[in-house]
């Protein structure tokens, strides 16, 4: 099993910022490496389906992104620190929802499809005020 612990989730203004962070960790982390999944952020608005925000290959080759967040958000991993990043600038109204960290075993699927996420953390949620 592998267990996601997002945080740095919060209240901001408009045309803020807040960087989120996943933390992996479980035994499948342990005896592997953080390296083995695609790790992917996605959102979920209140009474609004989850969407695909940002994802980022193993070893950090190649991001992804949704066009609604190209250009603002920023995905990075850390897989020395099991540790996954969204720094999210320039912040709208819209933005507000809560985030979660998912992890994709490589080769497993495509990068925006929350069903083909194999882990998922519990959220953080990001609330963007005008």
């Amino acid at each position: 099993q592998v267990q996601l612990v997002e945080s740095g989730g919060g209240l901001v203004q408009a045309g803020g910022s807040l960087r989120l962070s996943c933390a992996c960790s479980g035994r499948t982390i342990s005896n592997y490496n953080m390296g083995w999944f695609r790790m992917g952020w996605f959102r979920q608005a209140p009474g609004k389906e989850r969407e695909f925000v940002a994802a980022i290959s193993w070893n950090g080759g190649n991001t992804y992104y949704a066009d609604s967040v190209k250009g603002r958000f920023t995905i990075s991993r850390d897989n020395a620190k099991n540790t996954a990043y969204l720094q999210m600038n320039s912040l709208k109204p819209e933005d507000t929802a809560d985030y979660y960290c998912a992890a994709q075993p490589i080769n497993s699927g495509t990068y925006y499809a929350k069903n083909d996420y194999t882990y998922w953390g519990q959220g953080t949620q990001v609330t963007v005020s005008s």
